[in-house]
């Protein structure tokens, strides 16, 4: 399984990154190919100050070894090796019409002393960021993520759009990151679901994701926008940092696997802003987007 998951998250990679490439019309990823010394490696690939894309990421890696300490009391246990890979990538367009992007589809999997497989999972989803909220936008993105999964089982998209909501949540703020979309994590084979069903579903979403994202960007990377907008744009983004630097368990599973840095923190926009006790006006689209924050919205 790991062979064969690991073989597809290096084609989707390809596809992505060509797709996007095509969109930006400037800019190309540059490719970084690393080795872990515990175990394993990645390529990571990262593109910048294009003609639409300001920064972004697709990366994936495949590392193996000794769970650390630190992650063996989180699991409860003991002197277990493991193997993780996945893909992971954040996009965060120029214009802040466009919205911020974020998936990620991993597998794992943990050994015990004679390396026998004692526990293995899939997790993942893929969840929008907008600066400016466009129903159609939200409708389109939770339509493609709730076809993908009803293909599987029609339970899937209301429970993990759910986690999702509840997962990307900044709750020292009260509001959710983004507007969601799905969020699923220690899907593990059972009387109905095999590894190979899992499989299965965990790609079939990350086939979606183009479908789900490109009609977006398309639409929105060209619209006109003023330096206020810019602004609430670079503000909405020091959010985004929040929580990933103070809630993402990916981010922290990366820091204390001694994982790559560069690749871990790539999800960080290149420019930000935090104001102090910043509120929109009453009225504005940019109070429009909080207020669905604060209230997650069914949109498929």
């Amino acid at each position: 399984m790991k062979d064969k998951f690991y073989q597809y998250i290096q084609n989707l990679q390809d596809t992505i990154t060509s797709k996007l490439e095509a969109i930006d019309g400037k800019a190309k990823f540059k490719q970084d190919l690393w080795k872990r010394p515990e175990g394993g490696g990645g390529r990571t690939r990262v593109i910048e100050n294009g003609n639409v894309f300001e920064k972004g990421g697709v990366n994936i890696s495949g590392v193996h070894g000794k769970l650390p300490d630190t992650m063996q009391k989180y699991f409860g246990v003991e002197d277990a090796d493991f193997f993780a890979c996945g893909l992971s990538l954040v996009l965060h367009p120029k214009n802040p019409m466009a919205p911020t992007v974020h998936a990620n589809w991993r597998y794992f999997e943990m050994y015990n002393k004679k390396g026998n497989i004692v526990d293995q999972w899939f997790g993942g989803g893929q969840d929008l960021t907008p600066y400016y909220l466009f129903d159609e936008d939200a409708k389109h993105f939770h339509q493609t993520c709730k076809t993908a999964c009803n293909k599987h089982n029609p339970e899937f998209y209301p429970k993990y759009k759910a986690r999702c909501d509840d997962y990307f949540y900044n709750a020292h703020r009260n509001e959710g990151r983004g507007i969601g979309g799905l969020f699923f994590d220690y899907c593990k084979a059972t009387e109905d679901m095999s590894m190979e069903h899992w499989y299965s579903f965990v790609t079939e979403v990350g086939d979606s994701f183009l479908d789900a994202y490109v009609p977006i960007i398309e639409k929105r990377k060209d619209l006109p926008y003023t330096q206020a907008q810019r602004d609430w744009q670079e503000i909405r983004r020091g959010r985004y940092v929040e929580f990933n630097l103070v809630h993402d368990k990916g981010t922290l599973f990366g820091l204390k696997t001694n994982g790559r840095i560069e690749s871990i923190l790539m999800s960080l926009p290149p420019h930000v802003q935090w104001v102090y006790d910043h509120q929109p006006e009453a009225g504005s689209e940019e109070e429009k987007l909080i207020e669905v924050l604060k209230n997650p919205k069914n949109w498929a």
